[in-house]
């Protein structure tokens, strides 16, 4: 596998598991089954550029957040199984607990909002670690001779 190869297949992998998981929490926040009172992503925007915006930004900062650690993890990690990805998942949950959420105005662990968060910021991540360890195991891996 070439240099160039490796980094494509890291990213597609990344957007891959990037829109699945999107997908997935639009689908729960547009049903009103999730407690979020908006995606994560469009919070942390929001904060970040300090101004209300659509849902696509938000869409787009998810999408280069979950991109990027996709690739760290294909790129980097020297063991792609099934409890690394997991691991590293569950270290990003941790991170969106006690860093993210603070840092939206939603408290530690996102308590300022509800309890519910706990759990309803764990299902996401999990899933992430499922399909980036299923992605990256199950693409078709280029042959080079």
């Amino acid at each position: 596998m070439t240099h160039s190869t490796t980094w494509t297949r890291a990213i597609g992998i990344g957007l891959g598991v990037s829109i699945l998981t999107a997908i997935v929490a639009v689908a729960l926040l547009k049903a009103g089954v999730s407690p979020f009172p908006k995606p994560p992503s469009l919070a942390f925007a929001e904060t970040l550029l300090g101004r209300t915006l659509p849902l696509p930004v938000g869409l787009l900062f998810h999408t280069a957040y979950v991109t990027f650690w996709s690739v760290v993890f294909v790129r980097f990690f020297p063991r792609k199984n099934l409890l690394t990805a997991l691991g590293l998942a569950a270290a990003l949950w941790v991170v969106i607990l006690v860093v993210f959420f603070p840092l939206v105005g939603w408290g530690v662990a996102g308590l300022a909002i509800s309890p519910k968060l706990i759990v309803a910021s764990a299902v996401p991540h999990l899933l992430f670690g499922l399909l980036l360890w299923g992605l990256d195991r199950y693409l078709a891996k280029p042959y080079h001779a």
